[in-house]
């Protein structure tokens, strides 16, 4: 027979599964891979990127400027004003001081404006500025 008194005893022993290694695991691993994600900035505005045979791969390029065929300039999924990339450069530098900047053009963009967009990027510190561009086939 089995005697009820002994079960519970055997149950409020506390003798179970202990967890806590494994949630510190769990921790551990989620701090890994949010210290190892490389994080990709976006312009949020989709651009036809002009071609060229010199176009090289830039792997670190923390300010991304978008300038549409319509005029329109964004950085960080936002709208705005040609007064305001200056500012928003110097933000950017203030945070990363090393930061390149990458200008996204449509080829259709009017050249004048991506010129003020690039001189704004100087004129807020940022000594590497360059113009996004698609490498062309065969090259």
């Amino acid at each position: 027979m089995i005697n009820a008194r002994q079960s519970l005893r055997y149950s409020e022993s506390g003798e179970g599964i202990n967890i806590t290694p494994l949630i510190d695991l769990i921790f551990l691993l989620l701090i890994f891979f949010m210290v190892t994600t490389s994080f990709v900035k976006e312009t949020g505005l989709d651009v036809d990127r002009p071609t060229a045979a010199t176009a090289r791969d830039k792997k670190e390029a923390n300010i991304m400027i978008g300038v549409g065929e319509d005029g329109r300039i964004f950085m960080d999924h936002e709208p705005i004003d040609i007064r305001m990339v200056r500012p928003h450069v110097e933000n950017a530098m203030a945070e990363h001081p090393r930061a390149a900047a990458v200008i996204v053009a449509d080829r259709k963009s009017d050249t004048g404006l991506v010129i003020e967009v690039l001189d704004q990027c100087r004129l807020a510190g940022a000594n590497n500025v360059s113009i996004a561009a698609r490498r062309q086939k065969g090259s």
